[in-house]
Parts: C-alpha cells; sequence; structure tokens
C-alpha cells in the first residue's frame, strides 16, 4: 500500500472562524456550497480569506455569506470586490429549517470555516449558534485550564 494513500493531494485549505467557537454555543451545523468567482477561488486555494465578523443571513429565501474578505488574486488583471455577499447553495428543505429555527429567539446563523473537500470544491461550514454570555465563556476559559492543570500534574506520575 502506499505511503500517502488515504491522505488528500496537494495544501488543503482550512480558514476557520476562530472567535465563533468562543463566542457562541453552536447548535447543529451544516455544510454548503458557495458562489465564487475565479479570482476569489484562487485566492481562498492561497488561504487568503478572512472569516472575522461575517455572518449568515437568509434573503428572499436564499442564503447569502455576508462581510467575508477575499483578499484580491495578486496575479490577474481584473479582479474582484473584496467584500461583498456571496450566495451560499443550500437546498429549499435545508434553508425552511434553518429558517425556522432563525425565528426562535437568539439564534443567529454563522460561517465557521472555509475549506476543500474531498472532491476539490470550497465548501463552508456554517452554524446555527446561539451568543454566549460573558459568564459562560470565563467558565469554559478556567475548565479548560484546569484540564491543563490536571494533565501537568499527571505528567509527573508517569514515568
Amino acid at each position: 500500500m502506499a505511503k500517502n494513500a488515504g491522505k488528500p493531494k496537494g495544501r488543503t485549505v482550512h480558514i476557520k472562524n476562530k472567535k465563533a467557537y468562543h463566542n457562541y454555543e453552536l447548535v447543529e451545523k451544516v455544510e454548503a456550497g458557495i458562489s465564487l468567482v475565479g479570482t476569489e477561488v484562487k485566492s481562498i486555494r492561497q488561504g487568503l480569506a478572512d472569516l472575522d465578523g461575517s455572518y449568515a443571513r437568509i434573503i428572499n429565501s436564499e442564503c447569502w455569506l455576508v462581510g467575508c474578505k477575499i483578499a484580491q488574486y495578486s496575479e490577474a488583471s481584473i479582479n474582484h470586490e473584496p467584500i461583498r455577499n456571496r450566495k451560499l447553495l443550500l437546498h429549499k428543505n435545508q434553508i425552511n429549517k434553518i429558517t425556522i429555527k432563525l425565528q426562535q429567539r437568539g439564534f443567529t446563523l454563522v460561517p465557521l470555516r472555509i475549506y476543500l473537500n474531498d472532491r476539490n470544491l470550497i465548501k463552508v461550514e456554517i452554524a446555527l449558534a446561539r451568543g454566549k454570555r460573558q459568564y459562560d465563556k470565563r467558565a469554559k476559559l478556567q475548565q479548560e485550564q484546569q484540564k491543563k492543570d490536571v494533565a501537568r500534574s499527571m505528567k509527573k506520575y508517569r514515568h
């Protein structure tokens, strides 16, 4: 069996929205395609995109990604706008399901990451999320610190 069997060829692109994991409690995740122009695809493949401060919104039964910054491709003569609304490609039943949940109090659509799937297509993972309170964020940080401390102290006794 070959050494690289099962591993993706080339460089994988993972652009993450790290603040989303800290600021929101993620309820349900959905994978969506995204409508892009050629220079945007090339920029994303180079990893030149930013999801900070972006969100998804449903307008006229269509899902749109708002506030995502994709840098201009340096080697192109005609380029795209870095910040523009981009259409997310979802099935109607997925959009209807999300719309119903968004009408409930406190839910929002947050993009988590942009990545290449196994067929080399660019996908966006969006999540139905509920905002965390400040004390929830502090409690989570304390729990993580306690786990690190316990792991550090247990490491001494493993030998």
